[in-house]
């Protein structure tokens, strides 16, 4: 595990995970197999591109700080998913990746809204762990439908 020297390195780490998401979303509205769903990740994407617009207001304002030892603490290696999209990716594997990065994201926001050193950077985090919960529960919503009831 990777242990963070200051906040600014675990928001570059949120930030570049953001991006990662926004690509990630771009190549799944390729292989949607529906209209709905390519519009669904699109859409997604435009919310994970607010998510890192947000994290880079916070990081350039300079409105979080943490103590080192708080730091460490994060184990940010649990909130990672290292599977990436292929083109020849199922669209039931697509699914089950897209919400085990959003399970990742949520635990990740919810860790820094922890360790938030005032109520209102904690609402943003808790907003942001909130809007992956919600991104979470629309790809399971469709692995029901489309999976499990194929099947």
């Amino acid at each position: 595990m990777k242990n963070f020297e200051n906040i600014d390195e675990i928001l570059d780490f949120a930030i570049n995970e953001e991006q990662l998401a926004v690509d990630f979303y771009q190549e799944l509205s390729v292989i949607a197999k529906s209209e709905d769903m390519k519009q669904v990740f699109t859409e997604f994407a435009g919310e994970e591109i607010k998510h890192k617009q947000r994290l880079l207001k916070i990081r350039e304002e300079g409105i979080f700080t943490m103590e080192a030892e708080k730091v460490a603490d994060l184990k940010i290696s649990d909130y990672m998913v290292n599977v990436k999209p292929t083109p020849n990716m199922t669209y039931e594997d697509a699914l089950i990746l897209a919400m085990k990065k959003e399970k990742a994201a949520f635990k990740l926001y919810s860790a820094l809204a922890e360790k938030a050193p005032n109520e209102g950077l904690k609402n943003i985090f808790l907003g942001l762990a909130m809007e992956e919960s919600k991104h979470k529960l629309r790809f399971e919503v469709e692995y029901d439908e489309f999976v499990l009831r194929e099947n």
